[in-house]
């Protein structure tokens, strides 16, 4: 359990995949310009980020290293994604309406957003186990969300100030992106070093 909760905490804060390992920026600058969205999309990302996670460790546990064929581990993981990111947008479709029309294009996109591949296929060489992948899944998740929401809310304050020209656009976001990418580095002695401890 305690190894559990350090790869959580790990993936969340300490190598927050957005800032450290640079995968999810598509829906970081695309998606974050109203929270209210950036809500959804975190959270849709959230679940699917858990199962995939867990799905893509068992598959490639159980699977693809018994009948020796590892090489078919990205074509299958991007098919237990795309196959999870479905389920998630029947089930908002058929219990939030509403939440589902905001979303919009944004929920297919999450099959083709690299953090969900990455997570997959780092827990597949990081987890020691189930419990693993899905705490690495959750806390990539987590730190996803957390970054999203804090860009997508300092995007809206910034909309409202005085930005230098220069600045304006994609040169604010890209500052406001490295910027956060220096306050994560405080979590650096937070919990160890566990997403690329194992090669």
């Amino acid at each position: 359990m305690l190894e559990a909760t350090t790869i959580f905490i790990g993936a969340a804060l300490v190598n927050n995949l957005v800032l450290s390992g640079f995968l999810g920026l598509c829906p970081l600058f695309g998606s974050s310009n109203r929270s209210d969205t950036t809500v959804g999309v975190a959270l849709a990302t959230l679940v699917v980020l858990m199962l995939s996670s867990g799905a893509s460790w068992l598959l490639h546990r159980h699977l693809l290293v018994p009948f020796e064929i590892e090489y078919l581990s990205t074509l299958a993981f991007i098919l237990v994604i795309a196959g999870l990111v479905q389920a998630t947008e029947i089930t908002l479709r058929k219990t939030s309406p509403l939440l589902h029309r905001v979303l919009g294009l944004y929920l297919p996109l999450i099959t083709t957003n690299c953090i969900v591949l990455g997570v997959a296929l780092i827990s597949i060489r990081a987890a020691a186990s189930f419990a693993h992948a899905v705490a690495l899944g959750a806390g990539a998740a987590v730190g996803f969300g957390l970054v999203l929401i804090v860009f997508a809310s300092l995007r809206e304050r910034l909309r409202n100030s005085a930005v230098p020209a220069p600045l304006q656009g994609a040169g604010i976001a890209m500052l406001t992106a490295g910027i956060m990418s220096m306050a994560f580095m405080g979590f650096s002695g937070v919990a160890e070093n566990v997403l690329y401890a194992k090669s």
